[in-house]
């Protein structure tokens, strides 16, 4: 079984409900390992404004960008594991940069507790108005042409972001150059600024700019289309040899959180998932949601392992 499973099947096993046990009281933080604006933020600051209200204590986003997510996860390694701290994994991203750095300062199995699954957020290839191509075998013409002269934005070495512009060029016999950022956001800036005419993005966070006309999605990383732009195809459609893993949301503690502190976060966040008002902030305009949790994490693990 791969590490990638290994940690979501540590999802399924966790507890759904539990004796209470009370939190510390004192302010809660949920670390992201990414700068504001990207798709674990979004998310992470739904669920703090909701969990604050739930828990009646201070719940904040610290954002703690870098070195492909290790710095934010490494802050979390280290905290104290009585479930004040918490932190966004984004699973596919995070997994894929330890098996690069296998000495690197964590371990993301070992050393972190699993709360609960969130979200999948698959990736897509966006374009500004420097690249007239409106798809991707368009697109995948236009690059051949012009070997090592189109970069495509990403958000640093390592990411799964950056790694799916590799397989694209090895798949479509084109090569692009990968110009690292430190995070989606600054991605996105430089692609809509015009400095960069290609990027490989969360779509959660590439959605607003994709809806006004200012970037367009040539394709979804991912086996199937994105609700909110089904005609889009999936790179599983165009380059059925190409085969996306699946990049989602979670959020993890620090190892050895108590089992009932553990279940009672878990059992939290996932009655604020499924309220009706954050469905819709997530849902709508964000990743997928997961409909139930964590159990179905086990399926879709075993499809991208």
């Amino acid at each position: 079984m791969s590490r990638y499973a290994l940690l979501v099947s540590a999802f399924a096993l966790l507890p759904l409900a539990a004796n209470a046990q009370e939190l510390p009281a004192r302010t809660i933080r949920i670390i992201v390992p990414s700068p504001p604006g990207a798709a674990g933020d979004i998310t992470a600051r739904v669920i703090a404004q909701k969990l604050s209200e739930r828990l009646h204590q201070p719940v904040v986003v610290e954002n703690q960008g870098g070195a492909s997510g290790a710095i934010g996860m490494s802050m979390l390694r280290r905290a104290a594991p009585d479930g004040t701290t918490i932190g966004v994994v984004i699973a596919l991203a995070q997994t894929i940069d330890r098996i690069q750095n296998k000495t690197g300062s964590f371990d993301i199995v070992k050393d972190f507790t699993p709360i609960t699954a969130i979200a999948n957020n698959p990736a897509g290839l966006v374009v500004n108005d420097r690249i007239a191509a409106a798809s991707l075998t368009a697109f995948a013409e236009f690059v051949r042409k012009r070997p090592r002269e189109i970069a495509y934005a990403s958000g640093g070495v390592g990411t799964a972001h950056h790694l799916y512009g590799q397989v694209l060029n090895r798949t479509a016999g084109i090569q692009m150059l990968n110009v690292p950022y430190k995070g989606v956001t600054p991605a996105l800036n430089d692609l809509l600024g015009g400095h960069v005419p290609a990027a490989i993005v969360s779509l959660a966070a590439a959605l607003p700019h994709i809806e006004s006309g200012r970037l367009r999605l040539l394709t979804v990383f991912d086996t199937k289309r994105y609700a909110k732009l089904p005609e889009v195809p999936t790179i599983a459609e165009e380059m059925p040899e190409f085969v996306p893993g699946r990049t989602w949301i979670g959020l993890l503690g620090p190892s050895n959180v108590p089992v009932a502190i553990t279940a009672r976060l878990h059992d939290e966040i996932v009655r604020i998932l499924n309220s009706t008002d954050v469905q819709q902030v997530l849902f709508e305009r964000r990743p997928r949601l997961c409909r139930s949790f964590p159990r179905n994490r086990e399926s879709r693990t075993n499809e991208s392992a």
